[in-house]
This record gives C-alpha cells, sequence and structure tokens, in this order.
C-alpha cells in the first residue's frame, strides 16, 4: 500500500465494508482511499515511507514513519489503523509534520 504505491493491492487490506477515515482531506469508502494512493502515486512519484516503530495492540497498528516526498521536504508521520476481525482496516486517523533544517536539541525525529 505505501511503497511502492500500489492502490490496486488496497482489496486485500481495506474492509469491502464501511471505512472511516479522519484525514479532513480525505473521504470515508474504500474508494477514496485507493484515490487518495492514486493521486499520490502521480503526484509524487518516487515517493517513499519508512516506517520506524510499529505498534500493535489488539485492533489497532500505529505506524511511526519518515516520508520523502521528491520536491518537497521530508515529513514526520503518525498512522493509525483500526483492523476489523479478519485483519481488514476499518478506520484510520493520521498527522503530519515537517521534518525541520534544525533541532533544539540533539535528537531526532525519529
Amino acid at each position: 500500500m505505501f511503497q511502492p504505491v500500489s492502490p490496486s493491492r488496497s482489496d486485500r487490506t481495506v474492509c469491502r465494508g464501511t471505512y472511516r477515515q479522519h484525514n479532513p482531506a480525505v473521504a470515508d469508502g474504500k474508494d477514496a482511499f485507493i484515490a487518495y494512493f492514486e493521486r499520490m502515486a502521480r503526484e509524487y512519484p518516487g515517493k517513499r515511507v519508512e516506517f520506524r516503530p510499529v505498534i500493535a495492540e489488539g485492533q489497532y497498528v500505529v505506524l511511526h514513519c519518515r516520508q520523502e516526498w521528491p520536491g518537497d521536504a521530508d515529513w514526520a508521520g503518525i498512522d493509525i489503523f483500526r483492523l476489523d476481525d479478519r485483519g481488514k482496516i476499518v478506520e484510520h486517523w493520521d498527522v503530519l509534520q515537517r521534518v525541520p533544517p534544525s533541532f533544539a536539541n540533539a535528537n531526532t525525529m525519529f
């Protein structure tokens, strides 16, 4: 789903029923999910997503990721997915933040 971008594979990951999206720029539903990733593949060919910590508990999976957007800044992201009893995605939340050029501490965002 993330890398390489292959929205057509979403049949294996997204529920055939209700899919709730909490990102205000993406509509609910599987078709909107596919359309979003198709648009990202067109607008940002070569976009890479590197997963850092991945946390799973019960029905939830949390991904902390570094996103490299060609022609744009790098981004730090958190994606939260809720899965149904079959392991299909039924709900999603996310937040993104640009990786700044410098830090007020010796740590990184990853």
